[in-house]
C-alpha cells in the first residue's frame, strides 16, 4: 500500500432545507390556516478514526467530501428530513487543518474518536411559525442556512511512543524488523527509505510499545534537501527518540548531523528522552566497537547500546532501556491506571 501522509480536500456540509409556505385546505377545515413545515438540517462532515488505516491514500482519489442537504419543508406542517452526515474514516494521528487560515479543526488519536470538520446549515422555518392574531395567512418562510465549506489539509502524524532516527542506511528498518512484526522494505539504499514504518515491540506478554522508523535524514533536510524533511513531523508525538548510528565511518559526526537537523526543524525535539543504538557492531572487531561506544557516550552524554540489528545482537538491553525511559516519562496517573 502506498504511504500518503498529506492530502488536501474540499469539504462541504449539507445546506439546510428551506421552510415551506402552505395552507390547510381540507373539506371540514376551510380556515385551517398556514401549515408550511420547517426545512431539514444539513448533514455534517465528520472524521472518524479507523485503527486499521495507516495512510491518507484514499483522499488522493476522493478530494471532495460533500454531505447531504436537508429536505425542504412540506405542507400539513410536515418538516423536511435532515440530511445524512458524511462520516469518513481516517488513520490514528490525523490532523485536520483549515487550509486558508492554518486553524486546527481536529486532532484524532484514539480508535473510534470522531470530530466534525464542517457543520450542516440549519433548516428554514415554515410559515406556520409566522401566524399572529393580525396576520392569519402569512406568506413568509425563511430559507435554509448554507452548510460550512472549506478546503482542509489532512496531515498524518504517526502515533508512536518511540521513534528511530538516523542517516540513510544506518539500519533503522532492519532494527524495526528485528524488534517487531513490522516488515519494512530493507535494502542498502544509497539514499533513504521512502516511507515511515510502524511496529509494535513486545517487552513481555502484557507490555508493549509502538516504535516508528522515520526515513533517513541527510544534512540540510530541514531546508528541504532529500526526503527526510517530509517525515520529521512524525516525531512530534514520540516520547522517546532512539538515534541509530552505524559504527562504520565516523559515528560521532553522524550523530551530530542528525541532532542538528532535529534542532533546525524543532528545537523542542532535543528535550525528549533519548538514547543511542550503535549499529552494525558485527562488522567491527569487538574492542573497536566498544571503544566507539565509549567515545560516542562521552560526546553525546547519552547511554549508548552497541547492537547488530541484522545479527540480533544486544537488542534486549536496548528494548529494556527504551521501556524504562518510556515508563519514567509517563504521567503518574497513566502509570497507575
Amino acid at each position: 500500500m502506498r504511504f500518503v501522509d498529506e492530502a488536501r480536500v474540499f469539504v462541504r456540509a449539507g445546506h439546510g432545507g428551506g421552510g415551506a409556505i402552505a395552507f390547510l385546505r381540507e373539506k371540514y377545515r376551510p380556515f385551517g390556516g398556514p401549515a408550511g413545515g420547517d426545512g431539514g438540517r444539513g448533514g455534517d462532515v465528520i472524521c472518524e478514526v479507523d485503527e486499521g488505516m495507516s495512510t491518507l491514500l484514499d483522499f488522493k482519489y476522493r478530494p471532495r467530501l460533500v454531505a447531504e442537504d436537508g429536505e425542504p419543508g412540506r405542507g400539513k406542517q410536515q418538516n423536511g428530513h435532515a440530511g445524512a452526515d458524511l462520516a469518513v474514516k481516517v488513520p490514528p494521528g490525523t490532523r485536520a487543518v483549515e487550509a486558508a487560515t492554518g486553524t486546527l479543526l481536529a486532532e484524532l488519536l484514539m480508535p473510534a474518536e470522531r470530530a466534525v470538520i464542517a457543520r450542516g446549515g440549519e433548516g428554514g422555518r415554515g410559515n406556520m411559525h409566522f401566524a399572529t392574531s393580525t396576520r392569519r395567512a402569512p406568506r413568509i418562510a425563511t430559507p435554509g442556512q448554507p452548510g460550512e465549506e472549506r478546503w482542509v489539509r489532512l496531515e498524518l502524524r504517526l502515533v508512536a511512543e518511540a521513534g528511530l532516527v538516523g542517516l540513510p542506511n544506518a539500519g533503522k528498518s532492519t532494527l524495526l524488523a528485528a524488534l517487531s512484526s513490522a516488515r519494512p522494505k530493507i535494502a542498502p539504499y544509497p539514499f533513504t527509505t521512502l516511507t515511515p514504518n510502524l511496529g509494535r515491540v513486545f517487552v513481555s506478554d502484557d507490555e508493549s510499545l509502538s516504535l516508528a522508523d522515520i526515513p533517513g535524514l541527510i544534512e540540510g533536510a530541514h531546508l528541504g534537501h532529500g526526503l527526510g524533511i517530509r517525515f520529521l513531523r512524525h516525531l512530534s508525538r514520540t516520547r522517546i527518540i532512539v538515534y541509530v548510528v552505524e559504527v562504520l565511518g565516523d559515528p560521532r559526526t553522524a550523530y551530530e548531523t542528525v541532532r542538528a537537523e532535529l534542532h533546525a526543524f524543532d528545537p523542542a525535539l532535543l528535550d525528549r528522552p533519548a538514547l543511542v543504538a550503535l549499529n552494525k557492531i558485527d562488522l567491527k572487531p569487538p574492542d573497536e566497537a566498544a571503544a566507539a561506544a565509549r567515545m560516542l557516550a562521552q560526546a553525546s552524554g547519552l547511554e549508548v547500546f552497541p547492537i547488530s540489528a541484522s545479527e540480533r545482537l544486544g537488542l534486549e538491553p536496548l528494548v529494556a532501556a527504551i521501556w524504562r525511559r518510556l515508563t519514567q516519562s509517563r504521567p503518574a496517573a497513566e502509570c497507575h491506571s
